[in-house]
């Protein structure tokens, strides 16, 4: 087959978008022209990668096959045609990249070792910022990267995803709830809550469970740090909710955490600002895609930490 990089462009923005018109909009071309352009891309690999009706489009299982090798064919040439030009050009720089406490968890590692060697002459500039703000810089201006857990309030947030982690609550091994399997998110919305201090109100309101509380009330406990808030939990002054990375990032033998059985998972990923385009904060996230892609058996581990053998209340 002969594929011209162009019409896998254009098969991956559709498959962005799922809808031809918003994407001959974003590559600003005919949505005829895009039609004919996919076709020809599908009579060349051989199979529909697209099913398409008058209200909708979706990927064929074939197409959704084929959208992954098509990314990860042109993220491949994307890296050796801006390698090329650094050594044409000698290509340097510096990217700041903002994290909070516990950044990607075990993938933080792998990203960094990746961007360094795709791009060695662009300097990491490294700072861990305090719950206080969730964005990681991003927010005041300083970060052109971040590793991130949102939500976030930042209008201009362009976010890739990289895991899903489950959601525990933390109790006192002494609480009534500390023996329990799982908990459901009614058991935790009567007593005190621990919640880092954060002038970001879409944090504050996920980590209090305020979605679930129909306006009543909330008992906030405020806390400084993670650190500080398990210290909390731990002297049976507040409960907490927080990521399942806790239970191995911060064991306390004071503290029982229990899975939460009806609240979404924690996801992780790299956010940037759309309003500030950046080529070195792209290579970074191309480079995280390529880790979350290979390791996935970390992934799986992170995404399933109960199912390796320590209980779901186990402190490490």
């Amino acid at each position: 087959m002969d594929l011209h990089t162009r019409k896998l462009r254009y098969f991956l923005t559709v498959a962005d978008k799922l809808n031809f018109s918003r994407a001959a909009e974003h590559l600003k071309i005919a949505q005829q022209a895009l039609s004919k352009q996919i076709a020809e891309l599908e009579e060349l690999v051989g199979v529909p990668l697209l099913r398409r009706t008058t209200r909708s489009v979706e990927l064929t299982p074939a197409g959704r096959i084929f959208l992954e090798s098509a990314r990860q064919a042109l993220e491949v040439l994307d890296a050796g045609a801006a390698a090329a030009e650094r050594e044409a050009h000698g290509v340097t720089g510096t990217l700041h990249v903002g994290f909070v406490p516990g950044a990607a968890l075990e993938l933080t590692p792998a990203i960094l070792d990746e961007y360094r060697g795709r791009h060695p002459n662009i300097a990491l500039d490294l700072r861990e910022y305090a719950l206080e703000d969730p964005s990681a810089g991003l927010a005041e201006g300083w970060a052109d990267v971040a590793f991130v857990r949102p939500p976030i309030t930042l209008a201009q947030l362009d976010f890739e995803p990289l895991f899903t982690e489950p959601v525990v609550a933390a109790v006192a091994k002494t609480h009534p709830l500390a023996c329990r399997a799982s908990v459901r998110v009614c058991e935790l919305l009567d007593g005190p809550i621990a919640v880092a201090r954060s002038s970001d109100p879409a944090y504050r309101a996920q980590w209090s469970l305020s979605a679930f509380r129909n306006g009543a009330p909330c008992r906030i406990v405020d806390t400084s740090s993670q650190t500080e808030e398990i210290g909390m939990v731990a002297m049976g002054i507040a409960c907490s909710v927080t990521p399942a990375a806790v239970v191995r990032f911060l064991p306390h033998t004071g503290v029982a955490y229990v899975p939460i059985s009806d609240l979404p998972g924690s996801t992780v990923g790299i956010g940037r600002r759309r309003d500030r385009p950046n080529p070195l904060a792209d290579h970074f996230v191309a480079a995280a895609r390529v880790v979350r892609e290979r390791e996935r058996s970390v992934i799986e581990a992170i995404e399933h930490p109960f199912r390796t053998g320590h209980g779901p209340r186990s402190t490490m």
